[in-house]
């Protein structure tokens, strides 16, 4: 059926060719970066940027102390199940509206009001500083990891713990993974076969680390296995919390490992039929990270040989001491060498995925200068000034490294707790207002999806309580847990920067009114109502 304008059949071949262009057109933008990803290397990317196996074994003594092995898998295997429902839901979420801002888009769309808009612009502000954190978080691990694997060497080195030290370490680290995700766009093969190269080679390193582990203690007549009966039923708390404070607070270790699986939804724009795609990722990336999350930990506590030496390590590393103990100092270095580079390339992954969050909030103008940070360079076919902006902010968290690492590691370890709290936003905006008020994508959840729901919500708003809590009752001040300080300055910041520039600028993306009549056209052909997003 040809219409009675000549133009719109032309606009219709030129748009709707492209139905993915045509979905992200009546949502209120324009397709400007290329679809360069595919449905595997997009998963590569949300594997790696889970990392789950390596981030326990960043994150190992943790677990240990707050509820050891019966925390660490048994706590894994319910985070699993309430992860895969927060998972589906914000699937069913993402195949009815894919868009880059993801999940505050998606309740200025379910909640048309100033209050929905306002909650959507808090939400985008937790969504990113939880990305810029996270990402901080990775550069401050493999920093830890890279001077550690000096005092291996060298016990007595106090060059570890100088915080300028760490500070240009990990300046350095931040803008070459910047650098990385800049050049790396050039050529719309490059940044998809990095990501398959480091996701082959995260596998494979999985792989060789736990097989290392098992035939060295095998092989030495001085080592040991712990017995099942520690691996799988052990229960220890360190804290001075009751059990069940303890076995909530153990739970941070598997809720970290399982974090930032809406990686791919801020990629969205980048990836063909995303409706049916992304959805499918993301409970595929959390599913495979926590398999191999739960043997790499099966196999970490097997290999322990003193569990006073794990949790008071030389290197300030529990994983890189089990490594040095067991495998050996050549052979331990140069596996942990491995770690560190592999490492480093899920840092640029992490960046990759929070730089697309950190443009497509100045594209709907949530950011300070947003017109000018939404900007995507035509030549490197990235948005550039939205990325190196970010890389600022990642450096200044660095700073803290000169004054107290307490702030610091209250800083890190926010962004679960951002992710978190960013992920339970849009599903409870959902049951508020209703479910019949989404237009289902491709991916539905149907019955189960109320259950879904509520799971994900009741999930993430007794997780995150229990985030905030201190290492122990009653904790002097440099042991006081000062997360809720960190996200209590961010939220005030927001707030200021609603009033300020939010409430006038934010969500009032471009309607595309040159696309109307192709639109209302495609709505005609296909018995809908569709309209392109207006402006308020």
């Amino acid at each position: 059926m040809k219409s009675e304008d000549p133009s719109i059949d032309k606009a219709l071949g030129q748009l709707g060719h492209d139905q993915d262009e045509l979905d992200l057109a009546i949502l209120g933008h324009a397709q400007v970066l290329t679809r360069k990803f595919n449905i595997w290397s997009m998963l590569s990317l949300s594997f790696c940027v889970l990392g789950t196996w390596s981030t326990f074994a960043q994150g190992f003594s943790n677990g240990l102390t707050n509820g050891g092995p019966v925390a660490i898998l048994w706590g894994l295997v319910l985070v699993l199940f309430c992860n895969i429902c927060v998972a589906v839901s914000l699937g069913e979420l993402c195949s009815a509206m894919p868009t880059t801002l993801g999940q505050a888009f998606w309740i200025t769309s379910l909640w048309p009001t100033k209050l929905g808009r306002y909650t959507s612009y808090m939400c985008a502000w937790i969504n990113t500083f939880g990305w810029w954190t996270l990402s901080a978080s990775q550069i401050a691990f493999m920093t830890d990891f890279i001077l550690g694997m000096k005092l291996m060497f060298d016990p007595e080195w106090a060059g570890g713990g100088e915080g300028w030290v760490q500070f240009l370490l990990y300046i350095g680290l931040t803008w070459f993974m910047t650098l990385i995700n800049v050049v790396s766009c050039r050529n719309d093969k490059v940044l998809p076969m990095f990501n398959n190269v480091i996701g082959i080679t995260f596998v494979g390193l999985f792989f060789v680390v736990i097989l290392a582990l098992l035939i060295a203690i095998g092989m030495k007549p001085d080592l040991h296995f712990q017995p099942p009966t520690f691996v799988f039923g052990a229960w220890i708390n360190q804290t001075g919390w009751t059990d069940g404070v303890t076995w909530f607070m153990g739970l941070l270790q598997s809720a970290y490992g399982l974090t930032a699986f809406d990686s791919a939804i801020h990629m969205i724009e980048e990836i063909p039929h995303p409706r049916t795609n992304i959805p499918r990722i993301i409970w595929l990336s959390v599913v495979c990270g926590a398999f191999s999350g739960f043997i790499f930990m099966i196999v970490c506590l097997f290999c322990i040989q003193s569990l006073d030496d794990v949790l008071n390590p030389v290197t300030g590393l529990p994983f890189m001491d089990l490594m040095w103990t067991t495998v050996g100092l050549n052979g331990g270095c140069v596996l942990l060498s491995l770690f560190i580079f592999n490492g480093i390339g899920q840092g640029v992954s992490i960046i990759t995925a929070a730089s697309r969050l950190t443009w497509g909030f100045a594209r709907d103008g949530g950011l300070p200068w947003s017109g000018y940070l939404a900007q995507v360079n035509d030549i490197w076919k990235v948005p550039i000034r939205a990325t190196v902006v970010q890389g600022i902010v990642i450096s200044l968290v660095g700073v803290l490294y000169l004054f107290a690492d307490t702030v610091l590691e209250a800083i890190l370890s926010v962004s679960t707790i951002a992710l978190t709290i960013s992920y339970a936003m849009p599903i409870i905006s959902l049951l508020y207002v209703g479910r019949d008020k989404l237009s289902s994508g491709p991916f539905k959840l149907g019955r189960v999806g109320p259950a879904a729901n509520w799971v994900a919500v009741v999930y993430c708003s007794i997780t995150t309580v229990f985030f905030f809590f201190p290492g122990a009752p009653a904790p002097a001040p440099s042991d006081m847990n000062y997360a809720i300080a960190v996200f209590g300055v961010m939220l005030t910041v927001s707030t200021v920067f609603w009033f300020l520039k939010g409430q006038f600028g934010y969500s009032q993306a471009e309607t595309f009114e040159g696309h109307a009549p192709v639109l209302r056209e495609v709505a005609a052909r296909e018995n809908t109502t569709v309209e392109p997003r207006p402006k308020e």
